[in-house]
């Protein structure tokens, strides 16, 4: 199924968003500040990023160029109250793939992300099999595998170890991990991200996940 990044601070406009497009068949994720923007746009899980210019923190221009600074070709939709023409060149110069002023119908929205979803290039073939620094995963299976010897991980650890050899080296936030392994809606404390983290080292082995204080986890470079 499609999912689709809302970044949108205003309640009544992100629930609006929301909304119609669940309604319309998608998938959807909202965050508040450009922080979390850039945090969930960039983790590969998303299809397209519905992108407000006046976020808090890090605005829309902010996280649209950092984005594209890390290779990023997520399509993205700029949602604004200003309807200057300097800020849609902006906007479009720093690689948004459209630009949409509020007050917007919901249908216009609808149209462009149709419009933006078939130009995407074909997806590729998920891998059968992740690995990393004899740590390996087959995803068909479901069966992973520790320097030859094969080892038995819950549904919720299996995940967590996928998540971390799909970004191998890359800090996952708590939050990130979350999403990953407990899904976008998931109400409970964050505390559940230490403990599964716990039982992976127990099982992976220590120094395969390391603490990168204040920000999260990552798989070691080994």
């Amino acid at each position: 199924m499609v999912s689709i990044l809302i970044a949108e601070d205003e309640e009544r406009i992100s629930r609006f968003v929301q909304k119609g497009l669940r309604a319309a068949g998608y998938t959807t994720t909202v965050v508040e500040d450009g922080r979390s923007a850039l945090d969930y746009a960039s983790t590969g899980e998303f299809d397209l990023l519905v992108l407000d210019v006046g976020l808090p923190g890090m605005d829309g221009f902010t996280v649209l160029s950092a984005l594209r600074a890390m290779g990023s070709s997520l399509p993205v939709i700029m949602c604004t109250a200003r309807d200057s023409v300097a800020d849609t060149v902006t906007g479009l110069d720093q690689g948004a793939d459209d630009y949409l002023t509020k007050p917007f119908r919901f249908q216009e929205l609808l149209a462009r992300v149709r419009a933006r979803l078939r130009d995407r290039p074909a997806d590729r073939p998920a891998p059968e099999r992740l690995s990393y620094g004899g740590l390996a995963l087959d995803l068909d299976t479901r069966c992973a595998v520790v320097e030859g010897r094969e080892i038995e991980l819950s549904a919720r650890e299996f995940a967590m170890a996928r998540a971390f050899l799909e970004n191998p080296g890359r800090v996952l936030t708590r939050d990130q991990l979350l999403t990953k392994v407990w899904g976008y809606d998931f109400a409970g404390s964050s505390n559940v991200v230490d403990v599964y983290v716990r039982h992976l080292r127990t099982k992976l082995g220590a120094e395969r996940i390391v603490t990168v204080r204040g920000a999260g986890y990552r798989l070691a470079l080994l």
